[in-house]
């Protein structure tokens, strides 16, 4: 079998995780990598057999698949050139950084054959596997808590440029609320209040959502929390129980109205296993070779970046968020139906 030949668009810590996971699969072979910063392209070009290549349409052109890992600010642009270039895509969250852009790569996606995943890990993390489980085998919860929390945004210095990560909540909480359709279906409403802080944008967000069939939740997350952990956590209850995961490393939940706690842990897995970094991987690649339905779509890709521009806006004008047949645009709706391989209806639908 001939080997997929993938190409890495910016050579930052991602576009490492990224290049040492497909290493490591004996169906790719890394063909080419380029960063603005050609030092670093050279680095992780030379680490795995590549070529560093000075601008990004050069990677498209030598490769079958493309992995973009840049600053988010800069995803939608490199996912539609490679997108219309009829390669496959890897795109890292958040496939845009406002509903507008991530509408327009929703569009390009759809007119196009190939395969196109999203890079929302959480998905694969086996902790948030599991919980998906027992939510589909048990009874709907009534309700739900979920955080995430950044200890500050310093480390890296570019995490507080807004030019950079199209702000807090598409660098950092983005992933929180994909899971919440992942987990729980489609929002019907939105309220939100954010604050500012410590950095020159809004900072701290309490969140409060209204699902379909009318189960709720609060979201919480802020940038300047400190790094007490975990650092992201969700917690579930239905009748007399509670669900709780604690970050990646484990779940756990009362059977019944006692004080006995069932604790699941899954500590001896690698960090790209536990973060689910390893199995997106895979499943791209799955995805390419076997013509398998697309784990992650560009349509929850669009769905995320839709609710994040939803909260800012409820931030800023203070308006209560609905969200409805207006949100399905046609270019969605027919994304919803087209029957090719590479863009199937994810399994959050």
């Amino acid at each position: 079998m001939e080997k997929v030949k993938v190409g890495i668009v910016g050579a930052g810590y991602m576009g490492g995780v990224h290049a040492a996971l497909l290493a490591r699969d004996d169906r790719v072979t890394l063909a080419a990598v380029h960063d603005a910063d050609s030092r670093r392209a050279r680095l992780l070009a030379d680490s795995h057999g590549a070529l560093a290549l000075p601008g990004a349409d050069d990677v498209i052109a030598k490769s079958d698949a493309v992995y973009i890992t840049t600053p988010n600010t800069k995803h939608t642009e490199l996912a539609i050139a490679a997108v219309n270039a009829g390669k496959h895509v890897f795109c890292e969250k958040p496939m845009a950084t406002s509903a507008a852009d991530a509408l327009a790569l929703l569009q390009a996606a759809t007119h196009s054959e190939a395969i196109f995943q999203v890079g929302h890990n959480r998905r694969f993390a086996p902790v948030y596997q599991m919980l998906k489980g027992m939510l589909v085998e048990g009874e709907r919860p009534h309700s739900a808590h979920i955080k995430m929390n950044r200890g500050e945004l310093m480390k890296p210095e570019w995490v507080a440029d807004p030019a950079i990560t199209g702000g807090f909540l598409y660098e950092t909480t983005i992933h929180m609320f994909d899971l919440m359709r992942f987990l729980f279906g489609e929002v019907r409403r939105m309220d939100a209040i954010g604050t500012f802080h410590e950095y020159p944008e809004v900072d701290d967000f309490s969140v409060l959502v209204e699902f379909e069939d009318g189960m709720h939740a609060t979201l919480a997350s802020s940038a300047d929390a400190g790094w007490s952990l975990p650092f992201e956590r969700i917690e579930v209850f239905r009748h007399h129980q509670t669900i709780a995961t604690r970050g990646m490393e484990c779940l756990s939940y009362s059977e019944d109205l006692g004080s006995r706690t069932v604790r699941h842990s899954v500590d001896e897995l690698a960090k790209e296993q536990q973060w689910g970094y390893q199995q997106e991987d895979k499943a791209f690649v799955d995805s390419i070779v076997d013509r398998r339905p697309v784990a992650v779509t560009a349509l929850d890709g669009y769905k995320s970046v839709e609710l994040v521009d939803a909260c800012y806006r409820a931030v800023r004008t203070n308006e209560r968020i609905r969200f409805g047949d207006k949100s399905q645009s046609t270019v969605a709706a027919a994304f919803l139906h087209k029957p090719t391989g590479g863009i199937e209806k994810g399994s959050a639908e």
